[in-house]
């Protein structure tokens, strides 16, 4: 018997230390890592321990004999994996990482600001916290009155395992030397400036939040949206509960054939029984089940294996209960055709026979969105340079994300980040770093990767930070931690502490249960502090 890991795997490598064998990979530093779809466990290597799955935040990891159904799949991904191991693989630039360092100045404690609460916040904060031969006081600031940011706005609600990795957090927020506060913004109620004179150092990890553009005519029509505005709209994000989507057309087209667009088409598509059982806001919940769609396209410009999904979000959509998945077209397989072409070669011959559908479509370069006072359709060309039209009445657009500037940080508007090297934060045009200002995940290296990726990076910056430290680069605060609670409440009555956020996280969870749902979510403000402890 061997472990396998399964469909919801974080890629956070908690898996990766425990093993001891070396059986999981790639790992942390080997090739292809940083772009790996998920890890995977060498059967010829494993000697069913079990540690990988003891540790495993979103139980991904299971022994092949116990999979059944959808899981038996990844016994192949699994074998297709290693038996491509020995080719050369793609990779971003691996972390530098500085070794380990003893701290042993005399400015003690060190304190250190986080700005953001989700993964790559969270792991920052945790790789601080961690330290036992440093004292370390962690103060992390989120803006909105609810913490988890991507986990808990941007993976779908019918992805409850991937989730759970929101257990890992909410270890750190508990951990000894850490403050928390939230529904308090950085340059609105505080400045930058104010943050960084009370602590030594300030980790910006804000995310990407805005979106690449298509760049053709229609895109502004009333009926064009982002995807991540979807996202977040079926996800509770108080920003987005007042949005609105045209559901009233048979079909609605996804511009882009990467995981969240699958999330959307998916969305879109699934019976509203299943959603039923998720954390899906209400809202959106209503707005579906009485949707017209029928069928939703996803475009991609290039063919079947430039697919920027990956194999387990493909994967998925066959367990769709209400609605099929196609492909319009043929799709070429030969012998080094990799698993994911070879899984749309078999969508590609599925016969449909549901009343809603996906169709994944290649080759289908968007040339304009056509409508008056509305999207009516969009415009395409395909490989051969044919033009055609798809009718819709819903466009989202799915194509990438982007940060955006964040104070007076220098920001890089070509990758879309705050301008950093190795996480710290340096001045515009040059590599010169800027004292005590450092980033971490999306808003440092851009949109890649997945939820564990953020990890790494976030131990790439600490480390960078901790050299600083030890090397007297950093200035010391000249306000204490009471001074700068004092100065919040001064300025934010409203906001609320870690003990306020648990209060909410128990009121959420409780409402789920009774309803059989992993939670119901709060969207009001108001409504979160009458819940919150005072």
């Amino acid at each position: 018997m061997a472990y396998v890991v399964t469909q919801n795997c974080c890629n956070d490598a908690s898996c990766v230390p425990v093993c001891p064998v070396d059986c999981i990979h790639p790992a942390p530093g080997e090739p292809g890592y940083r772009t790996a779809e998920m890890l995977y466990i060498d059967p010829d290597t494993c000697i069913d321990c079990g540690a990988c799955a003891d540790v495993c935040p979103v139980e991904a990891i299971r022994p092949d004999d116990d999979l059944e159904g959808l899981d038996l799949r990844y016994l192949e991904v699994n074998a297709d994996y290693y038996a491509r191991s020995t080719e050369t693989a793609a990779d971003l630039p691996q972390p530098t990482m500085p070794d380990r360092i003893s701290v042993t100045g005399t400015r003690l404690p060190l304190r250190v600001a986080v700005i953001g609460s989700g993964p790559s916040a969270s792991y920052a904060a945790d790789e601080l916290l961690a330290r036992r031969d440093i004292d370390i006081e962690v103060t992390m600031i989120e803006r909105l009155p609810f913490t988890g940011g991507l986990v808990r706005y941007g993976v779908a609600p019918d992805h409850a395992k991937t989730k759970m990795v929101d257990r890992t957090f909410a270890r750190t927020i508990r951990r000894a030397g850490a403050t928390f506060y939230l529904d308090v913004e950085v340059g609105r109620d505080v400045s930058l400036d104010e943050v960084a004179d009370h602590h030594h150092a300030v980790i910006v990890a804000t995310g990407a939040d805005e979106d690449r553009r298509l760049g053709i005519d229609g895109e502004d029509l009333p009926g064009v949206h982002s995807a991540r505005e979807f996202v977040a709209w079926y996800n509770g994000h108080p920003d987005f509960a007042n949005s609105w989507f045209d559901l009233s057309h048979e079909r609605a087209v996804v511009v882009g054939n990467g995981n969240v667009a699958l999330d959307v088409a998916r969305i879109l598509s699934a019976e509203v029984d299943d959603l039923r059982r998720t954390d899906i806001a209400d809202h959106a919940l209503d707005a579906l089940a009485e949707s017209a769609v029928r069928e939703v396209v996803v475009l991609g410009r290039r063919g079947p294996d430039a697919a920027a999904c990956t194999v387990p979000e493909l994967l998925g959509l066959s367990e769709m209960s209400g609605a099929d998945v196609i492909v319009d077209g043929d799709v070429h397989v030969d012998s080094d055709a990799t698993y994911k072409t070879r899984l749309l070669a078999e969508y590609a011959s599925a016969v449909p026979h549901r009343s809603r559908r996906i169709t994944l479509r290649f080759h289908s370069a968007p040339l304009e969105i056509v409508g008056g006072d509305r999207v009516r359709a969009i415009r395409l060309a395909a490989q051969d340079r044919a033009v055609n039209e798809l009718d819709t009445g819903l466009v989202l657009r799915s194509i990438g994300y982007r940060g955006r500037p964040f104070g007076d940080l220098p920001f890089d508007e070509r990758r879309g980040t705050i301008a950093n090297v190795d996480g710290r934060v340096c001045e515009a045009g040059s590599e010169r770093p800027v004292v005590g200002r450092y980033v971490t995940g999306w808003i440092k290296r851009g949109p890649s990767g997945v939820i564990g990726t953020n990890r790494q990076c976030a131990r790439e910056t600490v480390a960078n930070l901790l050299v600083d430290y030890e090397s007297n680069l950093l200035t010391d605060p000249s306000g204490s931690a009471n001074i700068f609670d004092r100065l919040v409440r001064s300025r934010r009555p409203s906001a609320m502490t870690a003990d306020d956020w648990f209060a909410v996280d128990r009121h959420e969870r409780a409402a789920g249960r009774g309803q059989g749902r992993p939670r119901v979510k709060l969207l009001d403000p108001s409504v979160v502090h009458a819940c919150a402890p005072r």
